[in-house]
């Protein structure tokens, strides 16, 4: 089932394998398995001999229809939620037979990126979707690929030079002492993957793309936005969802609330007490139909205050005590720079409060520690409560700022080459989404391309790219297709929230700053009985 898809039948490819089997017969001409060649076995089996820069080809073989099988361990049963899938599907389909060429891309002497290109044998639609990576990356994005394929498109992903299975390639501790590696997961795996897939499509129908498109969120996302930054003219539409960028500056948020308990372990906030601060956050800023719902509909209008749940009579279960009131107020601005006093990345929105369990412990967030420890102070044995919150940013920003941060104006040469952004995060993610509403409207200001070629969609209730009481799947893929093909800008998409398969409720998404508004009357849980009306917005830094 896919949930908001453009209703269009896939055409097929007006150019199937023939020409991929000419370049069979031209590449296994002088080994005397020429009578073999006219087949889409082997013009796909042919592609393992091509030449290609810095790039060893290790398989190319066809895979049947339904054959592919995903492994079953826990990140790619999570990367192959709902919430993941590009085209908005309620589930990962089973695979059209596709060539599947592997590569190890080696651009660099201390580089082994590992790669694969898929290729529909019918059915092509002429277009190439690229897949980002999640977390540290290390692992192909296979639940994606097998959405993009499904979908008719040839699709890449890779493992952004090495392998998170290994004790060496877990978490970030690749970058230690492997600059080169460092490279290849900031940018260069994903723009050499680009430019090898390319090629092989060239060879294999026997001409190029008509378009290519980014999908990824947290990790991929930010990918997409160095692509668009760096190469330019990789793609032609990027799909971004919650972009940890600035990555030094996300990171610091994600580290703070440990840092602030060690500085004061009185304030320790069991979980159940969030639960409640929840739900007075709820009771206080959410419409009768998050309410209902279980979110907040427009958090960045919630002006509710911790100190309103201060205990009058010593440390009871529904309310807080004056550190943890404290605590509270500190992760809400997020971390401050003691020279400067500006907030270095804001805290999460209101009415997240319940899924703080994790983050608000005496463990930093490991993602965000490795960053420090490993990428840029290459010392394992850091003490992050150490951490000083103005010389180690700035210091980490001098180190992997050029390498993985994105400013608005660095986006100008996409927009220039008529590239379209589309970004989108939920309210319920710890990032956030004020910050990525300021940086659109920043983008925006940057030239009238820009304004005319962005969009943001903030989902009330959704998690970090998945999961939440809101809407999380919604066709991004269908919607970047639209806009860039038939220059229709998506001003809204419905999205869908699944359980165990099913469609329980459905809401539009609309274009930032609009927002998704109760009509008054009908089912709360039918997108049909909402408006796109105009928001408060927030203000722009």
């Amino acid at each position: 089932m896919q949930i908001g898809q453009h209703m269009c039948e896939r055409l097929p490819a007006m150019v199937p394998v023939k020409r991929a089997m000419r370049l069979a017969l031209f590449l296994l001409a002088g080994s005397g398995a020429v009578a073999h060649a006219a087949t889409p076995g082997a013009a796909c089996e042919a592609l393992g001999r091509l030449s290609l820069a810095d790039t060893t080809i290790t398989a190319a073989e066809t895979v049947g229809t339904g054959q592919y099988k995903l492994t079953d361990d826990r990140f790619t049963r999570m990367v192959a939620a709902p919430g993941m899938n590009p085209a908005g599907q309620s589930q990962t389909p089973a695979n059209p037979a596709f060539c599947r060429v592997a590569l190890t891309l080696t651009p660099s002497s201390d580089s082994a990126i590992k790669t694969e290109v898929w290729l529909p044998l019918a059915g092509w639609n002429h277009k190439l979707l690229g897949v980002g990576n999640f977390g540290w990356g290390g692992a192909l994005m296979t639940p994606g690929m097998l959405s993009g394929l499904d979908a008719g498109y040839v699709v890449a992903s890779n493992d952004t030079g090495h392998d998170s299975s290994t004790p060496e390639g877990e978490g970030g501790r690749f970058a230690l002492g492997h600059p080169q590696k460092l490279t290849d997961y900031a940018y260069r795996a994903n723009h050499l993957m680009t430019v090898r897939a390319k090629e092989i499509i060239q060879a294999f129908y026997g001409e190029a793309a008509s378009h290519a498109y980014w999908a990824g969120c947290s990790l991929g996302g930010l990918q997409g936005l160095i692509e668009a930054s760096r190469y330019p003219a990789d793609y032609d539409g990027i799909i971004v969802g919650a972009p940890p960028n600035p990555l030094v500056n996300f990171n610091a948020q994600q580290l703070w609330p440990a840092w602030l308990l060690h500085q004061t372990p009185a304030a320790q906030i069991p979980a159940d007490k969030f639960k409640m601060v929840n739900q007075a956050v709820l009771q206080a800023c959410a419409s009768p139909v998050g309410r209902a719902q279980g979110f907040v509909d427009a958090p960045e209008q919630c002006r509710f205050a911790p100190r309103l749940l201060l205990c009058r009579a010593g440390d009871q279960p529904d309310c807080l005590t004056e550190p943890q009131v404290r605590l509270m107020e500190q992760i809400y601005q997020g971390p401050v720079n003691p020279r400067t006093g500006q907030v270095i990345f804001p805290g999460p929105a209101k009415g997240t409060e319940a899924t703080w369990g994790g983050m608000a412990s005496s463990k930093p967030f490991p993602t965000a520690l490795d960053l420090f420890r490993y990428a840029v102070l290459q010392n394992p044995d850091w003490d992050w409560t150490t951490l000083d919150w103005d010389k180690d940013i700035a210091t980490a920003t001098a180190k992997v700022g050029p390498l993985l941060h994105v400013a608005a104006p660095d986006l100008q040469p996409f927009f220039e080459r008529g590239g379209k952004l589309m970004l989108y995060l939920g309210w319920n993610d710890g990032h956030n989404p004020e910050e990525l509403a300021s940086f659109t409207q920043r983008v925006q200001r940057v030239s009238a391309k820009a304004a005319d070629a962005v969009q943001l969609f903030l989902s009330p209730g959704m998690g970090h790219c998945l999961g939440g009481a809101g809407c999380d799947t919604f066709d991004k893929l269908g919607a970047m297709d639209a806009w860039v093909t038939r220059g229709q800008a998506p001003q809204k998409i419905v999205a869908s929230k699944i359980n165990d398969g099913k469609v329980v409720r459905t809401r539009p998404l609309c274009a930032y700053p609009q927002v998704a508004q109760y009509k008054g009357r009908g089912d709360m849980d039918d997108a049909a009985n909402f408006a796109c009306v105009s928001g408060l917005g927030v203000t722009s830094k």
